[in-house]
């Protein structure tokens, strides 16, 4: 069976339907996905189609072991990971990473800016 694998504007279609999302085009060229005015959990730059996104801490190493996977330049001390297109993993799994990224920030808002924004 072959995995489906989302291109950069699929990524940033599912991004965009997450709750209370909004988008920028910041510091030259890269596409920022945020909640809460300013809490960023995924971003691509738009030169190199690089996609980077937060995982937990736990994770962190065993995903940038992965192939493909790689620490976030800039972020990575705080567990951003980073891959380029074609990404290397599956539609689902890609799918559940964002939004995972999207409650981690979330999850960081005081309780009652939460409201609406959980999944």
């Amino acid at each position: 069976m072959t995995q489906t694998i989302m291109n950069k504007q699929q990524v940033a279609e599912f991004c965009r339907r997450l709750p209370g999302v909004q988008e920028d085009v910041k510091w030259g060229g890269v596409e920022v996905f945020f909640v809460d005015q300013s809490k960023m959990f995924a971003l691509f730059n738009l030169n190199s189609e690089g996609l980077s996104l937060k995982v937990e801490k736990e994770l962190f190493l065993g995903y940038i072991d992965r192939p493909g996977i790689r620490p976030s330049p800039y972020l990575a001390r705080a567990y951003w990971i980073n891959m380029q297109a074609p990404y290397p993993m599956g539609a689902e799994e890609l799918q559940a990473l964002l939004r995972r990224s999207h409650q981690l920030v979330v999850s960081k808002l005081p309780k009652k800016r939460q409201i609406g924004l959980l999944i």
